[in-house]
C-alpha cells in the first residue's frame, strides 16, 4: 500500500505521535436535532442551538483528542476558533438525511458541498459515511458503491485522506427497521464483515476505514467472565473484519453505553484496530443538560473528559499504530516518488 505525501501527512495530523488514533465525532446530525426539538418542545432544532452545542463540544473535548470530525454546516462555523491547532481535522461530507427507498437507502453529498471545498477549510481528511447492506438490490448497490468511489477520485485530485464509515442497516421489509441512527438491532456479522470487503478495492481510494461492531455492543460477551464459546466467536468476527478492511481501521461507537464501547475497543484492539473515532458514547450522558450549555461543559469537563482519557490510555497501550499495519509490512513508501514526485508536486518551472 502506497500513499501520496498528502495523504500520509494527513494520516500523520489525524493520529497521535505514536501512530494512534483517539478521535472526536461531532459532525452527528439528527441525534442532536432531535435532542433539541425534544428539550425545546420545537418542531425544528433552531441553527444557534446547534451551534451551541457543537461549540461546547469541540471546546471541551477537542484538546483531548488526537483529532476532530465535524461538518461544514453548523460544527466548523460554532467552532472553528476553538479547534486546537495542533489536532487534526475532518470534516464530513455526507448529507445526514439519506433516501429510503423500498429496496434500500441512497446516499448523497451536502448539497453544494465538495472535497474542494473541504481542502479550502484546511481540513486533512475528509469522512463519508455510507450506509450499505451487501444483500441489497444490484441499483442500491451501485449507486452507493459510485458515491463512495466518486469521492474518493476526488480525495485523489486533491491529495487529502479519505475515510469511509460504514453502517448496515435493516431494509424496509424487516422488522428491525428504523430510520434512526441507531446501531441496527440484530444485525449480522457477515454482512458487516462483507461490506467493508465490499469497499477494500483500492479503486475506492479509502485511506482509512471508521467501522462498526459486527455484533451488537450490548451483545458482546466480556473477554474475561463472558462464556468460552461466545468470546472465541467475537474475536473470529473482529479477526475477519480486520482481514476485510486490509488497512488501517477504527471504531466508531454507533451511540453505545461507555462500558459497552471500551468492550468493543477491547476487541478491536486485540485484531489490530489503530484507534476509535467517537461520539456519543463520550459525550451524549453530557448533552442531556441541554439548553443549560453551562451545566452542559461543566459534565462533558466532570465525566465526558476522564471516559475520554480512559479510552486513550488504552488506545495507547493495545492499538497497533497505524504505520504497523501488516499493509504497510515492506515499509511505507511514498507514492510518485522519484521524477514523478517533482512533475506532481513542483510548483516553479524546472531550472
Amino acid at each position: 500500500m502506497e500513499l501520496t505525501a498528502g495523504k500520509y501527512w494527513g494520516l500523520r495530523r489525524l493520529a497521535t505521535d505514536s501512530g494512534q488514533f483517539a478521535m472526536l465525532a461531532t459532525d452527528q446530525r439528527p441525534p442532536i436535532f432531535d435532542l433539541i426539538k425534544a428539550k425545546r418542545g420545537t418542531p425544528k432544532a433552531a441553527f444557534a442551538d446547534v451551534a451551541a452545542v457543537k461549540r461546547a463540544l469541540t471546546r471541551v473535548l477537542a484538546p483531548h483528542a488526537s483529532a476532530l470530525l465535524t461538518e461544514p454546516l453548523y460544527g466548523y462555523w460554532a467552532g472553528f476558533d476553538t479547534m486546537p491547532p495542533h489536532r487534526g481535522l475532518i470534516v464530513t461530507l455526507e448529507e445526514h438525511a439519506f433516501r429510503e427507498t423500498a429496496s434500500g437507502r441512497l446516499s448523497d453529498e451536502i448539497a453544494d458541498w465538495s472535497v474542494a471545498k473541504i481542502k479550502r477549510l484546511g481540513a486533512d481528511a475528509v469522512k463519508v459515511l455510507a450506509w450499505y447492506r451487501p444483500d441489497a438490490s444490484p441499483e442500491i448497490r451501485m449507486h452507493q458503491q459510485s458515491f463512495v468511489q466518486r469521492i474518493g477520485e476526488a480525495c485523489r485530485d486533491h491529495d487529502i485522506c479519505y475515510v469511509l464509515e460504514l453502517l448496515v442497516y435493516a431494509l424496509p421489509q424487516e422488522k428491525e427497521q428504523t430510520r434512526g441512527y441507531v446501531e441496527q438491532a440484530g444485525k449480522r456479522p457477515e454482512l458487516v464483515i462483507k461490506s467493508v470487503r465490499d469497499f477494500a478495492d483500492p479503486g475506492f481510494g479509502v485511506d482509512l476505514f471508521k467501522l462498526e461492531s459486527p455484533i451488537e455492543a450490548a451483545k458482546l460477551p466480556d473477554p474475561a467472565s463472558g462464556p468460552a464459546e461466545r468470546v472465541a466467536e467475537a474475536r473470529a468476527h473482529f479477526a475477519a473484519l480486520a482481514r476485510a478492511a486490509a488497512r488501517p481501521w477504527v471504531m466508531l461507537s454507533a451511540g453505545a453505553g461507555m462500558a459497552e464501547f471500551r468492550r468493543v475497543l477491547g476487541y478491536a484492539y486485540a485484531a489490530g484496530a489503530s484507534g476509535y473515532l467517537a461520539g456519543r458514547s463520550i459525550w451524549w450522558p453530557a448533552a442531556q443538560r441541554f439548553p443549560d450549555i453551562a451545566d452542559m461543559e461543566r459534565c462533558l469537563a466532570d465525566e465526558a473528559v476522564p471516559y475520554m482519557e480512559s479510552l486513550n490510555a488504552l488506545t495507547r497501550e493495545t492499538a497497533l499504530p497505524w504505520t504497523r499495519h501488516p499493509a504497510f509490512a515492506s515499509g511505507l513508501t511514498l507514492a510518485d516518488a522519484g521524477p514523478d514526485f517533482r512533475r506532481r508536486y513542483a510548483t516553479l518551472p524546472a531550472g
